[in-house]
């Protein structure tokens, strides 16, 4: 039925500018707003298309009314986005998909970045990753997604816990493991752009891009609950054609894409919002939005030898049925024209 109503949006938009006619998921002039609540799951650069789709108008378009929160943390963003609170949860896929594996009630239902963006920044005096022995990486809490990351990385060099500490601080994001860095509490932690310009300038090395680890990644992600999904699925179409949106837009207007990490992260940097910029709307960019059900396996047998009791399997946590309507209907050629392979 939804395709059958797009033809016709399309029939009767015939003549009309390209706007109107490559995209049949705008609002239409009797059609009410429709309220939706998303929480981003943390404060971060990499929610850039986010960012730029509620600064700019985008989800108007859509007629979709937004009311934007902040959760800090993927586990109480998970719990909210189960009870309904909200409907929509915009966080990195990494840090969900172990509480979604574990039977949280949410599916992913698009994926603007695919990758790793994290980094090791480390003290001047550690120049390689197998030179921490005998010194600690810190991060927010066992379990958390920088606490997993560290393992990876200490897997991959050969060395242990007992060799190399992983050192709890606390916190729900970046801030607190970089401070402990700074105070000398930790030699080395974990980090995104733009918080890798501040790190570097403070005399900090770069020891590792953890997306060398070539391990499964999934970043930025929509989420949604069964209870929308299943009640209000032209919505959820909705809310990813304004994403795939968002993303065409942020790439070709630079300024404004910096300009919503900058009202977000309340960072005036001209060089960390490029180096957000740079690894956000270029290097991960995955326009087609589909989420990949074989990185979210990977993602899930890493948390499954980490500890995690799985009770979910990828396909049950994933849903591309919106993502794949808009290759469908065309919009996405339409946006990208020959652009649209990445």
């Amino acid at each position: 039925m939804k395709n059958l109503i797009a033809v016709a949006v399309l029939l009767d938009w015939a003549f009309l500018p390209y706007s109107a006619v490559a995209n049949p998921y705008l609002t239409k002039p009797v059609e009410a707003a429709a309220t939706s609540r998303v929480a981003a799951c943390a404060v971060t650069g990499g929610f850039i298309h986010l960012y730029a789709a509620l600064d700019n108008g985008l989800f108007d378009k859509y007629g979709i009314k937004v009311e934007f929160v902040s959760i800090r943390g993927s586990g109480v963003a998970l719990a909210a986005l189960a009870a309904d609170e909200i409907q929509f949860l915009y966080c990195a896929a990494d840090a969900t998909i172990p509480g979604m594996a574990a039977g949280s009630d949410a599916k992913l239902i698009a994926a603007p970045l695919v990758g790793l963006p994290w980094v090791m920044l480390a003290r001047k005096d550690i120049k390689r990753v197998e030179d921490l022995k005998g010194k600690s990486i810190a991060v927010t809490r066992a379990g958390d997604l920088t606490f997993r990351l560290a393992r990876a990385l200490l897997k991959k060099f050969n060395l242990t816990e007992s060799e190399v500490k992983i050192l709890t601080v606390g916190g729900t994001g970046q801030i607190e493991p970089f401070n402990a860095m700074q105070t000398g509490i930790a030699e080395a932690s974990l980090v995104t752009p733009p918080l890798d310009v501040r790190g570097r300038r403070a005399g900090f090395n770069l020891v590792y891009r953890l997306n060398d680890l070539g391990l499964p990644a999934v970043y930025s992600s929509l989420h949604a609950n069964a209870k929308t999904l299943r009640e209000r699925p032209l919505l959820a179409q909705k809310w990813v054609a304004a994403l795939a949106e968002s993303l065409h837009f942020v790439e070709k207007n630079p300024d404004k894409g910096k300009a919503a990490v900058s009202k977000a992260l309340k960072l005036n940097d001209a060089d960390a919002l490029q180096s957000a910029y740079d690894a956000y709307a270029k290097l991960l960019v995955n326009r087609r939005l589909t989420v990949p059900e074989s990185t979210v396996a990977g993602v899930i047998e890493v948390a499954r030898e980490q500890g995690t009791n799985i009770r979910r399997k990828a396909a049950e946590m994933i849903d591309n049925r919106f993502a794949e309507d808009l290759d469908k209907t065309g919009f996405l050629k339409e946006i990208w024209g020959a652009e649209i392979s990445r």
